[in-house]
């Protein structure tokens, strides 16, 4: 498998590398979706689209390496985003957005996301900022949450990609 994390890794770069590994598969349904297909509503019963869930995953890398890990000030558009009016905005407003922009936009946020973890020595150390609350998480916390989040996103990426290609006509 291409680009299959290393088995023999340490602790962090396995992290790293596994998250990098659905980061991957996120910017690789992008490849295989038009602007159309990816802000289409596919499935009656839920309001994700590809590129809701694309710009949802640009949204989380942001809130949790930048915003609660070292405080650093939100990358826009989160920065001015409607949340306290609309707490799904990134999903919502991804209908506006073309496949490039919500490439360009997920691509910025995980590089953020490396650089602002790459300051960090330890796993054990604790974000600056608390979430739950008044607790305080740890890198590896957030390390994981993001690869509970990534993969799982990826998951329903991939089944909506099945409808986007089943909705195709024929050729």
């Amino acid at each position: 498998m291409k680009n299959y994390p290393n088995v023999t890794a340490d602790e962090r770069r396995s992290l790293e590398q596994f998250l990098d590994f659905h980061r991957a598969g996120v910017l690789q349904t992008l490849d295989d979706v038009s602007d159309t297909e990816a802000t289409t509503r596919l499935f009656p019963a839920t309001e994700l689209t590809v590129g809701g869930i694309v710009k949802h995953l640009a949204a989380m890398e942001d809130l949790w390496f930048s915003h609660k890990l070292l405080d650093v000030p939100s990358a826009e558009p989160w920065r001015s985003a409607p949340f306290d009016q609309d707490p799904d905005w990134e999903f919502h407003s991804a209908a506006g957005n073309t496949v490039a922009e919500l490439r360009e936009l997920y691509e910025n946020a995980c590089d953020a996301s490396r650089k602002i973890a790459a300051q960090v020595e330890s796993l054990d150390e604790l974000a600056v900022r608390a979430s739950f609350g008044e607790k305080l998480v740890s890198l590896r916390w957030i390390y994981l949450h993001m690869l509970e989040e990534t993969a799982q996103h990826r998951g329903h990426l991939d089944l909506l990609m099945d409808a986007v290609r089943q909705a195709r006509p024929s050729r």
